[in-house]
């Protein structure tokens, strides 16, 4: 099949981003006799936990990639109130738990989100690719980890939310666990790169007076790309 520079694609849940590169090297190889993929790359990674859209650049549309991964982008995510955990998303273990008893309306729960609209300061997940002293945090954390140790010591940056919005009104969703009642809450961010949505979910959680985390997390825009336009993985 015949590459464009630029392909829209919806990723599953699951896989990394380079997983996505890889399968399409692979099928470029397998429909092509054989050849070599030309040089592929992305405007932004997702987390293995994260689906949605990616932009992936082939050949000299790779030159574009370092303008198309400034854009801003948009996402849909469903945030855990009730808990902490080590990697901001269901994946790490629970750090923190605090039984929501109180109920919080549409009203409550918009004009907090309405209040993290602008530019903040906030630590950022260490499991984030971020380096520090030229190392990704994620590889410092999962060392720490295996010695049964936290990193506690993460980088602080400037994330900048251009809009919060609520999505649907089954906002009191109870989540019962260990007991515990909790809340699942989803929400639309559009934000500038560089913003981590795991640190925004945190965040929202302290302001309501309570933990939180990323069960779901979905990509839907780059900039004017959206991901109703891309094609699943799969095709």
């Amino acid at each position: 099949m015949e590459m464009p520079e630029l392909l829209l694609i919806d990723k599953p849940k699951g896989i990394t981003s380079f997983d996505v590169i890889r399968r399409l090297r692979k099928e470029y190889s397998e429909t092509h006799e054989g050849a070599r993929a030309p040089k592929m790359g992305h405007a932004g990674t997702l987390d293995p936990l994260a689906s949605g859209l990616m932009l992936i650049g082939f050949g000299s549309g790779t030159k574009k990639l370092h303008e198309l991964i400034k854009l801003d982008k948009e996402y849909v995510a469903d945030i855990l109130v009730g808990e902490r955990r080590s990697t901001g998303d269901m994946e790490g273990e629970v750090l923190e738990e605090k039984s929501v008893e109180e109920h919080f309306s549409d009203e409550q729960l918009s004009s907090v989100l309405a209040s993290m609209v602008g530019t903040l300061t906030l630590p950022v997940s260490a499991y984030s690719a971020i380096k520090k002293d030229g190392v990704p945090m994620y590889k410092r954390a999962r060392a720490a980890e295996k010695k049964g140790e936290l990193i506690e010591d993460v980088p602080v940056r400037n994330m900048t939310v251009h809009e919060a919005e609520l999505l649907n009104n089954d906002v009191s969703t109870i989540y019962r666990t260990n007991g515990q009642k909790k809340l699942l809450i989803k929400v639309r961010f559009k934000v500038e790169s560089g913003t981590y949505i795991r640190s925004l979910a945190e965040e929202f959680g302290k302001r309501l007076g309570y933990p939180a985390t990323i069960k779901e997390l979905r990509r839907t825009k780059v900039g004017e790309f959206r991901v109703e336009d891309a094609f699943m993985l799969e095709r």
